[in-house]
């Protein structure tokens, strides 16, 4: 049975075999209330591994291949690589310069830990991540929707310390795990759980309660450092507290419905374009029943580790990571473009969803009301400068787009390797503009009143 969104009041539900599914709020399907306009604002950020296509200038490649577009202000144009998003282009602007100061010297293959973050989580060595962007939004936001966010990445779960299948980092700077089925993050945000929930809920409060008890009773028998180690494992234990009593609040608030009769929900990423096409699916459907309002979904882990190197099967090639090595061969920048533009293609399709759904209670469409955040912490290869940033949406929160705001000048690194000293061991000829300015500015429009993250030093008002 398929049922649309639109179709249903509130009030109304589906039972059968025990689940029960309901809907979101739908102020046009509400006859004796005037409608009013509702201020939902969302954030959703994409991660790409392994860096884009930079062929030089002088390279024949240059032309169609090259990541970033020929032009510059609202005088640009997309290469072949970026022209999939070119019907977006009213609503999208790409930047080039930006970087985070405390990494630009360490090696590519060590940059999504803290692509969110701008932590200076180091080449080698103890680690030590920040709470990233989307959770401080989630941290402002989150107690509005049942979900604080939706953490999610092609690999899952939260891989090692400067190798991480998560961009979602806490408060403390720990990895948050990623969901990587479809099928579990759909159960998740549209089925109902069973039965004994609200006594498994009851128990862990119980438990959490008398956790916290032993705690302070030990707490008086430690040394200074021991103390401050077990604040911070108290503080967990705090969040943890906070989600169990969020559960309940939400306990008997029924689960929206949707049609899901376009999706797979059992496939892997050993078929990539049906899979990112569901990943990506998945999150335009928790924004549209306003089960959460902060995403994050890691396309791969850098260095070609795990299944998300299998994406680059969408368009015919064996791995991932490995085009961006083979540059150097016959066809190698192309290859690598040709990649990029499935992802642009995907990237451009879940943004095109947003803009075609009118906000629901709202004013424009979803688009307008959704930060999107696409980059990768690399550029050229295994440089941790220059990132290439695509920024989304948002026109109701103030962003204008349209435009190439190129901060790298006109002569930054690229190239193939071909042996020697990489690009991200040579010294730097640009000062990039820190990453963390455009953090700033996106804080501010989604309404955190805040005027500093990480290291910021302003604020980026070009967009």
């Amino acid at each position: 049975m398929t049922v649309k969104l639109n179709s249903l009041d509130r009030r109304r539900f589906l039972r059968g075999t025990g689940v029960a599914l309901a809907l979101p709020c739908l102020t046009s399907l509400q006859a004796d209330e005037k409608p009013h306009p509702v201020s939902r604002k969302r954030l959703a950020c994409f991660y790409l591994p392994d860096g884009v296509p930079m062929p030089l200038a002088k390279d024949p490649a240059h032309k169609d291949w090259a990541w970033f577009p020929h032009g510059n202000g609202t005088d640009f144009t997309f290469t072949k690589c970026l022209d999939p998003l070119e019907p977006l282009r009213s609503d999208v602007t790409v930047l080039s310069g930006f970087s985070h100061p405390a990494v630009r010297s360490i090696h590519g293959h060590s940059n999504a830990d803290q692509f969110l973050t701008a932590a200076n989580t180091g080449a080698r060595g103890d680690y030590q991540n920040s709470i990233s962007l989307d959770q401080v939004y989630a941290a402002h936001v989150g107690d509005q929707t049942r979900f604080s966010s939706l953490v999610l990445s092609t690999d899952g779960g939260t891989g090692t310390p400067r190798g991480a299948h998560t961009l979602s980092f806490d408060r403390s700077g720990r990895a948050i795990p990623a969901e990587h089925r479809p099928k579990r993050i759909f159960d998740m945000l549209f089925v109902k759980s069973d039965s004994n929930a609200e006594r498994q809920l009851a128990i862990s409060q119980s438990a959490l309660d008398d956790l916290l008890e032993d705690a302070r009773a030990l707490k008086r028998r430690l040394s200074g450092r021991d103390q401050k180690t077990l604040d911070e494992y108290l503080q967990s234990v705090r969040d943890a507290e906070q989600r169990v009593e969020k559960a309940r609040r939400w306990m008997n608030i029924p689960l929206p419905t949707v049609d899901v009769d376009h999706l797979n929900l059992d496939i892997t990423p050993e078929d990539p374009r049906t899979y990112l096409q569901t990943m990506f699916e998945l999150i335009y459907l928790a924004f549209r029943t306003d089960s959460t309002r902060v995403a994050t979904y890691q396309l791969g882990r850098e260095n070609g580790i795990g299944m998300s190197d299998y994406l680059a099967r969408a368009v015919g090639f064996k791995l991932t990571h490995q085009l961006s090595h083979d540059t150097k061969e016959p066809g190698g920048w192309k290859n690598f473009g040709t990649y990029c533009r499935f992802i642009s293609e995907e990237l451009g399709r879940f943004a095109g969803r947003l803009q075609s759904t009118e906000e629901p209670g709202g004013h424009g469409n979803m688009l307008d009301n959704t930060i999107v955040l696409f980059g990768s912490a690399s550029s050229a290869f295994h440089l941790s400068r220059n990132y290439p940033l695509i920024l989304a949406g948002g026109k109701n929160l103030g962003f204008k787009h349209g435009q190439y705001l190129n901060y790298a000048g006109n002569s930054p690194q690229g190239g193939a390797w071909v042996g020697g000293r990489e690009p991200w061991q040579r010294e730097v000829s640009h000062e990039d503009v820190p990453l963390s300015n455009l953090f700033v500015t996106m804080l501010q429009r989604l309404g955190v009143q805040t005027d500093r993250f990480a290291d910021s030093t302003g604020k980026l008002k070009e967009v």
